[in-house]
């Protein structure tokens, strides 16, 4: 669990670092519309290559990245086992009552599994490449226009920041309660899968409690610093849109393109 990093920021120098968090913001939308796009071999192939890419540009190790997402990767392979099982359709190979697989429910599993692996690491790309604060900056100028209509962009920016923020810290602390609790002779890899479930109690209400004892030393410490929202605040990060993030945006378009002509109807 120290090693995910699902929520952390890793400081560079790197293209992807230097590109303004609107552009990267906007990227991941897209790339979240074109991955539907993506419904065969051919064409998964193909977004698989580009996310490679955009890992390998950001600087960041790809033993690193894809060992931080183990825990994830596991999760997702137990949700893809339920759209296995309990999908319709196609040639039955097993036949177990309730449960049946069939050639066509091996192909959606793969395909929801490769798409959740796809959405974690661009997603995960995007918060090892910008600083929290940025992305919050990116939230409000993006949505910005609503504010005609009364709606509270700055503080939905700030919290997507202070979410983005205390996941690392919320992974930081499960890892020393489990620590404390192995020292008192806990033992959470042992009995079965209920005795395993029950056995994280010991790790959630802590956990829990952590968090709330968190929330409010962070109010009190917004309130003696005068925080009073938005409202005439000035920004001491100023964000520029450079060519690089418009080149970024057009090749994300013709890949939608592309993918578009590819897929299967």
């Amino acid at each position: 669990m120290d090693k995910f990093i699902l929520g952390r920021y890793i400081p560079g120098q790197s293209l992807v670092h230097r590109l303004d968090p609107r552009s990267k913001l906007l990227a991941m939308f897209i790339y979240l519309l074109i991955i539907f796009w993506a419904n065969n071999l051919l064409t998964n192939l193909i977004l698989a290559g580009a996310t490679l890419l955009m890992i390998l540009a950001s600087g960041i190790k790809l033993s690193f990245f894809f060992n931080g997402l183990k825990p994830m990767f596991a999760l997702i392979l137990f949700t893809t086992v339920f759209q296995l099982f309990f999908t319709r359709g196609g040639t039955v190979f097993l036949d177990w009552g309730l449960i049946k697989i069939s050639d066509y429910s091996l192909a959606q599993a793969g395909l929801i599994f490769m798409r959740f692996i796809l959405i974690t690491c661009v997603s995960t790309l995007l918060t090892l490449t910008t600083p929290p604060l940025s992305l919050a900056d990116a939230v409000e100028s993006l949505l910005s226009p609503l504010k005609r209509f009364k709606v509270p962009v700055h503080e939905i920016g700030l919290i997507l920041s202070l979410s983005l923020r205390f996941v690392p810290t919320l992974m930081d602390d499960a890892t020393r309660i489990m620590t404390a609790q192995k020292a008192r002779g806990v033992d959470f890899g042992e009995g079965n899968l209920l005795q395993r479930i029950r056995s994280t109690v010991p790790i959630l209400i802590p956990l829990f409690a952590s968090s709330f004892k968190r929330a409010d030393a962070l109010a009190l410490a917004m309130e003696a610093r005068g925080y009073q929202g938005g409202e005439g605040r000035s920004k001491y990060r100023v964000l520029k849109w450079q060519q690089a993030d418009s080149s970024l945006i057009l090749g994300l378009l013709m890949l939608a393109v592309l993918l578009f002509l590819l897929k299967t109807n």
